[in-house]
């Protein structure tokens, strides 16, 4: 595996974690608007009544962040199955995504601990469904990988 593959597995999996939040935010009006979250928090945005950030600027450094994150851990992926360590199949995508969704979901609780004045969200909401995103994300870039390298098995189980 090619790291140009794991760059565009990193790139659909995002793409697809990002909608899943975005469809969730919007049928559940709940701030679950990641890119937004991580603009207005690395660049300290927060409005004083809790908000987000509405500035383009704070979108993009959001959407750089979050697709700089996700085609690391594409990376990482792709590291573990030339080690050995799984397969890109649906099962392993699903058992990735789980596991990287607990880091992330960590990761994002320590983040909001530390952060001087982190938006109003729903932490307990926003983390599960972290764990869920993450899930979506690692199975569309592992069958992005899976369609890329062509392997001799099939991809679903």
């Amino acid at each position: 595996m090619k790291f140009l593959d794991a760059v565009v597995a990193g790139i659909a999996g995002t793409a697809a974690m990002t909608a899943f939040l975005y469809l969730l935010s919007f049928f559940t009006h709940r701030v679950m608007k990641v890119v937004r979250i991580l603009g207005t928090m690395l660049l300290k945005r927060t409005h004083a009544d809790g908000s987000l950030s509405e500035r383009t600027s704070t979108k993009v450094v959001g959407t750089v962040a979050h697709y700089a994150v996700g085609i690391f851990f594409a990376v990482i992926y792709m590291a573990l199955w030339n080690s050995g360590v799984g397969v890109p199949t649906a099962s392993w995508g699903l058992l990735f995504g789980l596991a990287h969704g607990l880091v992330g979901m960590v990761i994002w609780y320590f983040f909001f601990m530390i952060h001087p004045r982190p938006p109003l969200v729903t932490l307990r909401t926003y983390l599960s469904t972290l764990i869920f995103a993450h899930i979506v994300y690692g199975f569309v870039a592992s069958y992005t990988f899976y369609l890329l390298t062509s392997p001799g098995y099939s991809f679903w189980w």
